[in-house]
């Protein structure tokens, strides 16, 4: 009998032991957020202390690639570790099918806790998670209503008065504090509106940066003249197309009067002025105080995640769940902060297709260290199950980045990545493009705008042009680099079961998921 009982004993010690060996996830999603923006890549235009402390700490990665570069189709992605044609959300608007194998349903079978905290904007009601309290849509930066589970766990709406993304830190600590069960390790997604437009600051940091001037990219003033037409269509420059509620002329958004009043003491003042000078201004003059305008008003939103993350991060350390806690932050794509004239993404080019990825794992990743391996939002759900022991089903597209983070990259690991937009007709009229780029070299093909099929290709080379301002497309002395690169774009078509050599053909697809049929799917 005390051999029994003592078996018993390891063996609940071995469980016990084995249960505490697994990590917990702490993932911090913003929207929009782009490396120009971050100190740890930039530090040029802000400084970002607590979303470096994670970079000292841990890893930065310097080519994390998106596959679709807007902001629903990257968090479908992220779900489910699969391509956009794969997973059925290939653009906003979509609602995505919540039915389908995802990382947290696979976590939370295996013994996980798991949470989601802000925002979702994927239109069905989130699966897989023990808790969620998400924005509704987009959500606005004041007051927001978010949607959580009631009786019976359905969904239910309910109002908040505050700063949005205060109000998700404060939902991601109480989480942590109050409602997180000890006894098990825990998935969070804690994740942010901002700095999504229209760039709404936190009262707080409403005159921030007012005696600042932001250093201006050299692209600013892109004529486009270097590649083709699409570049020129497209509807997101800064001298065009930013609106008053955008440059904060007009509008309020979903502030109640105490808070207007707060907004007009700060943001009247320096719209009079700009009123007075306004007729006297030249063209450039005009782009210029624009560019000052929105990059502030976007800085001063990311200030507020930063704010929140260190708390979060402070948490941990008080907690003592720092050691056991794997904390990776990232954004959904990159972003244009005045670079080719833009704001905005969509984009292949560099700006838009890059996306932040800092990722610390005390213990497992050596502090202060980076990577220069192609790795991609496709990874994450892959990561997520491997660090917690959870086999990673043989459909995901996408690799464990566990290795990188141990300074170990596989002999086999990609050296080209592909990436397709399907956004066209939609927002900010970028055509729909796919294309493959191995780092060095970068062969874009333009083949639907406005509902009709085009065929314009760009190839760059990213060493001789970072900027990507002159396409060398159908120049003899890049014959050979354009053949190889084509081959790689088939092959990984082909890889990633995207064949359809009928771009008319491939315009005309109706989807295979739908908002009618999705929204509000039971979770």
């Amino acid at each position: 009998m005390r051999r029994i009982h003592a078996l018993c004993l390891t063996l609940c010690l071995t469980a016990i032991a084995t249960a505490a060996d697994r990590p917990n996830i702490l993932f911090i999603f913003t929207d929009d957020h782009c490396e120009q923006a971050l100190s740890a890549y930039d530090p040029s235009r802000i400084s970002t202390p607590n979303l470096d402390r994670i970079a000292n700490e841990g890893m930065r990665f310097d080519r994390c690639y998106v596959t679709n570069s807007i902001c629903g189709p990257s968090r479908a992605v992220i779900q489910t570790g699969k391509y956009s044609h794969i997973n059925g959300f290939l653009q906003n608007g979509f609602a995505f099918n919540g039915d389908q194998p995802t990382f947290p349903k696979m976590l939370r079978k295996a013994g996980y806790q798991t949470a989601i905290v802000g925002k979702w904007h994927l239109e069905s009601t989130p699966q897989g998670f023990d808790y969620y309290d998400v924005l509704k849509g987009q959500g606005p930066y004041y007051n927001p209503p978010m949607l959580t589970a009631g009786e019976n766990d359905q969904p239910i709406t309910r109002r908040h008065t505050g700063y949005t993304t205060e109000i998700i830190t404060d939902k991601t600590l109480t989480w942590l504090k109050e409602a997180r069960d000890p006894d098990k390790p825990f998935m969070l997604m804690y994740q942010h509106k901002a700095p999504h437009r229209n760039w709404m600051p936190a009262p707080k940091y409403l005159n921030w940066l007012d005696d600042v001037t932001i250093p201006e990219p050299e692209t600013l003033w892109d004529d486009y003249a270097g590649r083709t037409p699409s570049a020129s269509r497209q509807t997101m420059t800064i001298k065009e197309h930013l609106n008053d509620n955008d440059l904060k002329l007009s509008g309020y958004g979903t502030m109640n009067p105490e808070q207007r009043k707060v907004w007009d003491a700060a943001y009247g003042p320096k719209n009079e002025a700009f009123k007075k000078a306004r007729d006297s201004m030249s063209p450039e003059e005009l782009v210029r105080w624009k560019y000052q305008r929105y990059v502030k008003d976007y800085l001063r939103c990311v200030k507020s995640v930063d704010d929140g993350v260190g708390e979060v991060l402070d948490y941990l350390d008080a907690a003592g769940l720092a050691d056991n806690t794997i904390v990776i932050y990232s954004s959904d794509q990159g972003w244009y902060l005045g670079e080719h004239g833009w704001y905005d993404k969509r984009w292949m080019y560099e700006e838009s297709l890059k996306t932040p990825l800092l990722v610390r794992w005390p213990g497992h990743v050596k502090a202060r260290t980076t990577n220069d391996d192609i790795v991609s939002n496709l990874d994450f759900a892959e990561t997520f199950l491997d660090v917690a022991g959870v086999a990673i089903p043989a459909d995901m597209q996408g690799r464990s980045l566990r290795p990188l983070l141990q300074a170990e990259t596989p002999d086999d690991w990609r050296e080209s990545f592909y990436y397709h937009y399907y956004e066209n007709p939609g927002a900010h009229n970028v055509a729909r493009h796919y294309g493959v780029t191995n780092g060095r070299f970068k062969l874009i093909h333009f083949y639907a705008y406005q509902g009709a099929a085009i065929d314009d290709w760009e190839l760059f080379d990213l060493q001789k042009d970072p900027n990507e301002l002159q396409s060398v497309y159908g120049k003899p002395e890049y014959a050979a680099v354009q053949a190889e690169m084509l081959a790689e774009l088939n092959r990984l078509r082909t890889l990633y079961q995207e064949v359809d050599d009928d771009p008319a053909a491939r315009m005309k697809k109706k989807p295979t998921t739908n908002r009618q049929r999705l929204l509000k799917k039971a979770p």
